[in-house]
């Protein structure tokens, strides 16, 4: 299931440090970003037999569509760099209504193996 956090956020007249730590299982072996969509288009479309994945709007925003193995959706807006939204594996989702300045980093706790994409949705 699906779930969003926020992340440890640090902040002074200095700046603000955001925090990514202990938040998927085991190590993250793939980091990736994804910019430059045009707003109506749809991404992902897929999701994991085994892989976490963390996704954090650091800039813009998005909006992710998720569903479960039971069927079930939701749907998340993410537009602030302190948001982190966590798809287990089993989680379906689309991406869209990307901002123009959206830039969405991926992080995730396996490398890329194209046997472990779910592409049917549930």
């Amino acid at each position: 299931m699906p779930q969003l956090i926020e992340l440890n956020t640090y902040g002074s007249t200095e700046g603000k440090l955001t925090v990514f730590e202990k938040i998927l299982p085991g190590d993250i072996k793939r980091a990736f970003y994804i910019y430059g969509v045009p707003e109506e288009q749809e991404r992902a479309k897929h999701g994991h037999y085994t892989t976490w994945n963390a996704l954090i709007p650091v800039a813009g925003s998005c909006r992710i569509t998720v569903t479960t193995t039971d069927k079930t959706e939701h749907t998340f807006l993410l537009n602030q760099p302190t948001q982190c939204l966590i798809l287990q594996p089993g989680d379906w989702h689309i991406m869209d209504q990307f901002s123009k300045d959206a830039i969405l980093l991926v992080l995730s706790n396996q490398y890329y193996d194209k046997n472990d994409y779910i592409t049917e949705k549930p």
